[in-house]
C-alpha cells in the first residue's frame, strides 16, 4: 500500500526543517520531498499543523511492568527490587505477561514510540503482543544467573530467538538478556556469551546502574561491573547497556573499544536516585547513546517525548554548561542514535530508505505559538498528548489520536483484573 502524507514539517536527518511531502511504499520511506511522478498513492494524510519526526526508539524497558504502576514507589532500588517487585513478579503467569505488554504498547503508540528494546519473562507472550499491535520491538530474555531458573531462562532466550528473531514482518529482533552483573555471575554469563555467539546474537544487560553496585563489584571481583564484562568476553558480543549511571573514565574508554552502546534512562534514575550518568563524557567520547524508559514502575511512564526533555535538561545542571545535549542532540539520542542503541540500521530517520516508521506531532495550541524553532518547542514545550499520528512499516497504529491495533477498553480491564489478583490491593480505578 503507498500511502502519501502532504504538506508535512518535518526533521530531516540533519536536524533542519522542511516543509515537504513524505512518500511511503509498501514498508518504506521512497521519498522526502519532491514526490516522485509514477508514485500513486492508495491514501493520502493531510499534513498541514504537524510536525513529522521519526517514531521514537524506547531502548530499555520491561514493558509488562505496567501491571505494577504505582504498586511500590519512592524506595531504594535493592529493597524495591527484593521485597516488592520479585516477590509479585514471581506469580505472574503468561496472561499477565501479554495483558501488561498489550497495555505498555499501548500506552507507547499514543505517545509517538515505534520500537521498544524490551527485557522480562515469558517473551514470547511479548512477541505475540508486538505481533497484534504492528509496533517494533528488540526482545531479550531476562535472566537471572543466580536463580534456580537461570538455564531454563537461558533456554527460552535460545527458543526465542529460534522463533521469533525476523519474525512479525521483519519487525522483532532478539537479542540475549542477562540482567546485570550482580545476579549473573561470570560463569553463568560465559554460558550466555557461547549462545549468543552460536546465534549471532547481541546482548541486552543492565550495567553500572547504583554506586553500591559498582563498589560491591569492585569488592568481589576486584573490577567494576564494565572492566568486568570485559574480562569475561561479553563486550566482544555487541552490547546494548541499560543505565551506566557510574561509569568512570577507565570503564569510558572499554565502553569506546568494543562499541558499547548505552540506553539512558534519566526519569528512572532520578526516581531511584540512582544518580545522573556521565551522557556528556559518553557522547564527547563517541559512543552511542539512546534513551529508554525502563519499567513504568520506576519511572511511572513510558513517555519518551519525557526522557527526550529530561536529557536535554538535567546534563546542563549537571555540568554546569547550557550548551551540554541541545534540543536537537536529545531528539537523536530518542530516535536515530535510539535505534543504533538497539541494534537497528533501518529506522530512525526520515529519509528514503527507511522503514516507514513515522510520528506525527499537533503543532496546534499555545504551547507551539509563536513556532521559531520546531524541534526547540518539541523537546522544550511539547508534551506527548499532542502526538496525532503514528506509522510503523508504513501501517497506520494512531489516527488522530486514536489506537487503530489495540481495542484499549479491552486491556485496560484485563490490566486491572491481572493487578489486582497479583497484589492483592484494591485498586482506586
Amino acid at each position: 500500500m503507498n500511502t502519501l502524507i502532504k504538506n508535512i514539517l518535518t526533521v530531516l536527518p540533519d536536524g533542519t526543517i522542511k516543509k515537504t511531502a513524505i512518500a511511503i511504499k509498501n514498508d518504506v520511506i521512497s521519498s522526502v520531498g519532491d514526490v516522485p511522478p509514477d508514485f500513486v498513492a492508495d491514501s493520502i494524510i493531510e499534513g498541514q499543523g504537524k510536525l513529522a519526526i521519526p517514531g521514537f526508539i524506547n531502548a530499555h524497558t520491561h514493558v509488562s511492568m505496567t501491571l505494577l504502576r504505582s504498586y511500590a514507589d519512592d524506595m531504594k532500588l535493592m529493597d524495591w527490587l527484593n521485597n516488592k517487585i520479585w516477590p509479585v513478579e514471581a506469580k505472574m503467569n503468561k496472561d499477565d505477561i501479554y495483558w501488561g505488554a498489550m497495555l505498555g504498547i499501548a500506552e507507547m503508540i499514543k505517545t509517538g514510540t515505534t520500537t521498544f528494546a524490551d527485557m522480562y519473562g515469558d517473551m514470547e507472550k511479548v512477541a505475540e503482543a508486538v505481533e497484534t499491535t504492528g509496533i517494533r520491538a528488540v526482545l531479550s530474555r531476562g535472566m537471572i544467573g543466580t536463580a534456580p531458573n537461570g538455564m531454563t531462562a537461558l533456554q527460552d532466550n535460545c527458543t526465542l530467538f529460534e522463533n521469533y528473531n525476523g519474525a512479525a514482518d521483519g519487525r522483532i529482533s532478539v537479542m540475549f538478556g542477562p540482567h546485570a552483573p550482580y545476579t549473573c555471575p561470570p560463569d553463568f554469563l560465559e554460558k550466555v556469551i557461547d549462545k549468543a555467539q552460536r546465534y549471532k546474537a547481541e546482548i541486552h544487560i543492565h550495567l553500572a546502574e547504583t554506586i553500591g553496585e559498582v563498589n560491591d563489584c569492585i569488592k568481589r571481583y576486584g573490577k567494576t561491573p564494565m572492566a568486568l564484562m570485559e574480562s569475561v568476553g561479553l563486550l566482544d558480543c555487541g552490547v546494548l547497556a541499560a543505565h551506566c549511571v557510574h561509569v568512570n573514565d577507565e570503564d569510558i574508554a572499554i565502553m569506546k573499544k568494543h562499541h558499547v552502546r548505552v540506553a539512558h534512562n534519566p526519569g528512572s534514575n532520578l526516581k531511584l536516585a540512582s544518580g545522573i550518568a556521565p551522557v556528556d563524557k559518553l557522547l564527547k567520547a563517541g559512543i552511542c547513546v539512546g534513551l529508554g524508559t525502563d519499567g513504568a514502575s520506576s519511572n511511572n511512564n513510558l513517555d519518551m517525548l519525557e526522557e527526550i526533555n529530561l536529557a536535554a535538561l538535567i546534563h546542563k545542571a549537571a555540568v554546569l554548561d547550557p550548551l551540554v545535549v541541545p534540543a536537537f542532540t536529545a531528539l537523536q539520542m530518542g530516535t536515530s542514535y535510539g535505534a543504533a542503541a538497539v541494534g537497528l540500521n533501518n529506522t530512525g530517520k526520515l529519509q528514503t530508505g527507511m522503514k516507514a516508521d513515522i510520528t506525527l506531532i499537533s503543532m496546534q495550541g499555545t504551547q507551539w505559538t509563536p513556532c521559531y524553532d520546531a524541534v526547540s518547542l518539541l523537546v522544550y514545550s511539547a508534551n506527548a498528548g499532542m502526538v496525532d499520528t503514528v506509522l510503523v512499516n508504513g501501517k497506520l497504529l494512531l489516527d488522530k489520536g486514536r489506537l487503530i491495533t489495540i481495542d484499549e477498553e479491552k486491556v485496560l480491564y484485563e490490566v486491572n483484573k491481572s493487578a489486582q489478583r497479583l497484589t492483592g490491593k484494591t485498586l482506586l480505578a
